[in-house]
């Protein structure tokens, strides 16, 4: 047992189980805070890494909602989640094909982690106008929005309820007599009234909070928010919580800090949370060949015939049903009276 995860069974001896939205928290902050996590030597692989089409295809998307809105002199460029500042990067060279959007974007990173800072900090050297932030509430809210959140959503935390012989319980994550970590129930909670099955309701508190933060903005400024993320399109029972670990599925308790443990996003609570004008959501494969990244693979591919495998294989995995395509999946948002973004529809 890790130094951290002795941490975590000292505090449930303290005080009890922690529910899972705690100990999803703390594994999660723990879990980022100490390590690089992408790429083949890390847990997992995000579509910014897969191929520079992916942040491409965004950078062009904003820039055709902010021509369609004016063209705002000034606004807040904001990514939840970077990452290593890849999809960054790639957006703001696709986005030079109109140099008045870069000049007029203040571009904030929402992150905690000191490691992935400083591979962001590499990877934007140059850009001007680059500030950090801990929490998108943070981030001051003086110009219109223009927001990507790629893979961040899933990683906040849930709970979990769970209906049995018909009540509704919490989910705990408790102690056992063999000393590993494991699931527990809370009291009952009260009746689970109507018909249906035993079952779990997964609820992100923290993900509505976010998504209802980024509506007030996009509903006072204007802009352009997108979310892209694994998750359902409908609200729907089930268990989502998921560990990833060197690019292999593995128990969500097993050795907590050690991998990263996420849930699939459902993305019609968050549009909901938001009160914003929400489009979409639209399957990843559907919404990038939507904004023309066949078209772009293509000219990438004439003008580096050396790269022309390299891109096909990214563009199949981004956009292939069995690969991203289906299961990830992007949702716009914006305030009232906006365009109507790009890929989601005439």
């Amino acid at each position: 047992m890790s130094d951290f995860a002795r941490h975590l069974a000292g505090l449930i001896r303290a005080d009890g189980p922690l529910r899972l939205d705690r100990f999803m928290g703390l594994a999660n902050a723990h879990y980022y805070a100490t390590r690089d996590p992408l790429g083949a030597a890390g847990d997992f692989t995000t579509a910014p890494e897969v191929s520079q089409l992916f942040g491409e295809m965004i950078g062009l998307a904003l820039v055709d909602h902010w021509e369609r809105s004016g063209a705002p002199s000034r606004i807040r460029l904001v990514e939840l989640g970077p990452g290593r500042g890849t999809l960054m990067a790639d957006l703001l060279r696709a986005a030079r094909v109109r140099p008045a959007f870069g000049a007029a974007a203040h571009v904030t990173l929402v992150e905690t982690s000191p490691a992935l800072r400083a591979r962001q900090a590499a990877a934007l050297a140059g850009t001007e106008r680059l500030d950090w932030a801990e929490a998108f509430e943070t981030v001051a809210a003086d110009a219109p929005l223009y927001l990507v959140a790629n893979e961040f959503f899933d990683a906040l935390p849930i709970r979990q309820f769970v209906r049995s012989h018909g009540r509704w319980h919490e989910r705990f994550v408790g102690i056992g007599a063999d000393g590993a970590f494991g699931f527990t129930l809370s009291p009952a909670l009260g009746p689970a009234e109507g018909a249906g099955g035993d079952g779990i309701v997964e609820v992100n508190e923290p993900a509505r909070a976010v998504a209802a933060a980024i509506g007030a903005w996009l509903n006072r400024t204007g802009g352009l928010a997108l979310a892209i993320d694994y998750g359902h399109a409908r609200s729907a029972p089930g268990d989502t919580l998921q560990a990833v670990r060197a690019h292999r599925f593995a128990d969500p308790l097993a050795e907590p800090g050690e991998a990263d443990l996420t849930a699939h996003v459902d993305f019609e609570a968050l549009a909901r949370a938001a009160g914003a004008t929400a489009h979409g959501p639209a399957a990843q494969g559907d919404w990038l060949r939507a904004l023309g990244i066949d078209a772009r693979a293509a000219a990438l591919a004439r003008a580096r015939p050396d790269r022309a495998e390299t891109l096909a294989s990214g563009l199949a995995r981004l956009t292939d049903p069995a690969e991203m395509g289906t299961l990830f999946k992007a949702m716009a948002l914006t305030g009232p009276g906006g365009p109507l973004p790009a890929g989601f529809g005439s």
